[in-house]
């Protein structure tokens, strides 16, 4: 065998076009003091995975966290509050500006040129933004901010009237947030505030270019958190948010006395910003979901923490029901009155499986096995939180949508799941993953049917002025 020498193999030659890029790269790099300078990645030569990580390592280092990359945005997640990043002041100078593509690279560049381009009815006329990268980049902030910038450049000036129909949609567009987040994002071991769904907003612009209304659609709802949750990883923030913030008396209502353990809340002791409780009963009432209403949801949310702490034991007899175990049986009550059904009807749900077959359509009664009853204990429970949540993105989109006879054009902000890879991976994470690729794809080709309609226009628009001349 040959020996190998720096990763090389004594006597090999290394190709021409190899020996040339490494060259290219080592004198690329030799000047690392300027490399913070490049604020555009396809400005770097050569364009190399390594140049590349290198030009986003030195701005980073350089406080410097948004980078473009030809009509895409880097972003590098700076991991502590920077207020004048995203302050009104900024977002003015960026509206404001002739040419903001010229300004540094910035999230509110992007959404102001987004913005000129429906206003100036390029086509395509509607717009999306994508927010996409791992879980634990940033894009629940950055999508934060994008809603934000538009809710302040699209409000109507000159119409008090309007003003005030854009501000309640405005203050009811960016009230979901924290509703939606308590509901669907999720402490996970890479992200204090890890969204566990996709989302697209869509925000929608009359004829001047002033919002007037918007919509909200949801996708991939991880919806097995609720009955599974990894090591060192919590539930929904919204199960922590009631049993953190709720009064003494909505805990004996809701049967969420202090010191109580419920397996499907691990790692209650840890305190997040997240669990603001207070801050997802002030968005609910703004989205005009009462206080009853709120009642009624947290009665589920807790009636589904009991839930979890129901067990079963095996049957002796295989043609008997299962029987919860002793300590268990107080919380099929307690689950029963929460979810406001009878504890026969719970049990019945959790322990008998019914069977229709034959042509006379014949039903069958079969007990489950242990096994079989925590499977639809756990089902149960993910079911009832999947159509909850889905019944709040009616009610958010209720409270802001507007009929289409009132609005043009759109601008869509779509915040993918990210990109997902765990030592286990499950089917969840191939459908994140090929979601993922998929909407990239959609959105890049007809980014490049965009750019090559554009050029054919210029090139017929330059033969004409040549023929002219």
């Amino acid at each position: 065998m040959p020996k190998q020498i720096n990763g090389q193999k004594k006597g090999s030659v290394i190709p021409n076009d190899l020996s040339d890029s490494f060259e290219e790269v080592k004198a690329f790099l030799s000047d690392e003091d300027t490399l913070h300078l490049f604020d555009d990645l396809t400005k770097v030569n050569p364009v190399t995975t390594t140049t590349v990580l290198k030009c986003l390592q030195a701005r980073y280092a350089g406080n410097v966290f948004y980078t473009n990359a030809g009509c895409s945005l880097v972003t590098v997640n700076p991991f502590q509050p920077i207020s004048s990043l995203y302050s009104p002041e900024l977002m003015k100078e960026y509206h404001a500006a002739l040419r903001p593509q010229e300004l540094k690279p910035h999230v509110f560049a992007v959404a102001e040129q987004t913005y000129r381009n429906v206003q100036s009815q390029i086509e395509p006329v509607n717009q999306s933004i994508i927010v996409s990268g791992e879980s634990g980049a940033g894009k629940t902030w950055t999508s934060r901010c994008l809603m934000k910038f538009y809710a302040t450049v699209a409000a109507s000036t000159t119409s008090p009237k309007g003003n005030e129909m854009v501000e309640r949609i405005e203050r009811r567009v960016l009230d979901s947030n924290p509703v939606m987040e308590a509901f669907g994002n999720a402490c996970t071991l890479r992200n204090n505030n890890s969204s566990r769904f996709g989302k697209y907003i869509q925000l929608q612009l009359n004829r001047s270019q002033h919002l007037t209304s918007a919509s909200i659609q949801t996708f991939l709802l991880e919806k097995t958190r609720v009955a599974y949750q990894a090591p060192c990883e919590r539930n929904f923030h919204i199960f922590y948010q009631i049993t953190k913030g709720a009064t003494k008396k909505e805990r004996a209502e809701w049967k969420l006395h202090k010191g109580a353990n419920f397996f499907w809340l691990p790692n209650p002791e840890k305190d997040l910003e997240e669990d603001c409780f207070g801050v997802t009963r002030d968005a609910m009432f703004h989205l005009g979901i009462d206080c009853s209403t709120q009642n009624n949801i947290f009665k589920v949310l807790a009636g589904l923490l009991h839930l979890g702490n129901i067990q079963f034991s095996s049957s002796i007899d295989e043609s008997q029901p299962c029987e919860p175990e002793d300590d268990a049986k107080g919380f099929v009550k307690t689950t029963a009155d929460l979810l406001k059904m009878s504890a026969e009807e719970l049990l019945e749900t959790l322990r008998i499986r019914t069977i229709t077959a034959g042509k006379q359509q014949q039903v069958f009664k079969k007990p489950c096995s242990r096994s079989d009853c925590e499977t639809r204990r756990d089902c149960l429970a993910k079911v009832i939180y999947a159509k909850l949540f889905d019944w709040l993105v009616s009610v958010i989109n209720e409270s802001i949508y507007a009929d289409s006879s009132t609005w043009g054009n759109f601008i869509g902000l779509l915040d993918v799941y990210g990109f997902e890879s765990f030592p286990e991976n499950n089917l969840e994470q191939l459908c994140i993953n090929y979601a993922n690729e998929k909407l990239q794809q959609h959105f890049v080709a007809h980014y490049l049917k965009a750019q090559q309609q554009l050029a054919q226009k210029l090139t017929c628009a330059y033969t004409d002025i040549k023929k002219m001349l």
